[in-house]
């Protein structure tokens, strides 16, 4: 890295939010992932942040049945995403970071609309900007928006936080031969359709030769790692 800072992204799922619970927000996992974020900030790392709002609802889910159009459904998750970055900048803040939320949808309420010029600024003096409401545009997901927002504040590489400890060749959870894989190119992971991120996140992060970091959210410090001694328990897609 030739900038005295690292810059990142990480990407969060809603779900993981949830905990055992399987929906809502669990404030033991705010707490923990605000300490975490706290250990990247005191080492001069730059964070972004997009987090997911399938804690909350789905747009694909809630229009499954027919009632709710698509396009609705992706606005609803939308606004979901908002509450959850509404939320960890609470949990930030409280452990004393400072913390801007910017939103692609116009809330200005509760949190600044997006403006990449402004976000990079915010990263520049050292705050943490978690960016909410995915694109602002129906049917694209939280994947793609965190991929976008990475490029656009030129991060160093985007890291996906899961409940594994990188990609593998099936799901480590149901298959007891699932082989992980510590580098992949993006070809790959495209061709072998392995669900890194989805399809355009991934050709996005291709193109704009966007390092993809996948691994355990829940190994301590295990962020930390990564980012600062390229070490740590995860896979690359690069």
């Amino acid at each position: 890295m030739n900038k005295k800072n690292k810059r990142v992204l990480v990407k969060f799922s809603g779900e993981a939010m949830a905990g055992a619970n399987g929906f809502g927000i669990d404030t033991e996992i705010l707490r923990y992932i605000a300490g975490e974020i706290k250990l990247l900030a005191e080492n001069n790392i730059e964070v972004g942040i997009v987090i997911g709002g399938g804690n909350i609802i789905r747009g694909v889910t809630a229009s499954a049945g027919g009632i709710i159009r698509r396009t609705s459904g992706d606005y609803m998750g939308m606004l979901a995403t908002v509450i959850n970055a509404v939320a960890m900048q609470e949990a930030l803040e409280y452990i004393g970071l400072d913390v801007r939320v910017q939103s692609a949808l116009e809330i200005k309420e509760i949190c600044e609309s997006y403006i990449y010029r402004k976000a990079i600024r915010h990263l520049e003096k050292g705050r943490v900007v978690i960016f909410g409401a995915g694109t602002g545009n129906p049917f694209f997901t939280t994947d793609t928006a965190a991929t976008l927002r990475a490029v656009e504040i030129n991060a160093d590489m985007i890291i996906k936080a899961t409940k594994v400890d990188g990609v593998y060749t099936k799901d480590p959870e149901k298959f007891k031969d699932a082989v992980k894989l510590d580098v992949l190119s993006y070809d790959d992971a495209l061709k072998e359709n392995i669900q890194v991120m989805d399809d355009t996140a991934i050709a996005l992060a291709k193109v704009n030769r966007l390092p993809i970091v996948v691994c355990n959210m829940f190994k301590e410090r295990n962020l930390l790692e990564i980012i600062k001694n390229d070490a740590g328990v995860c896979s690359i897609v690069k």
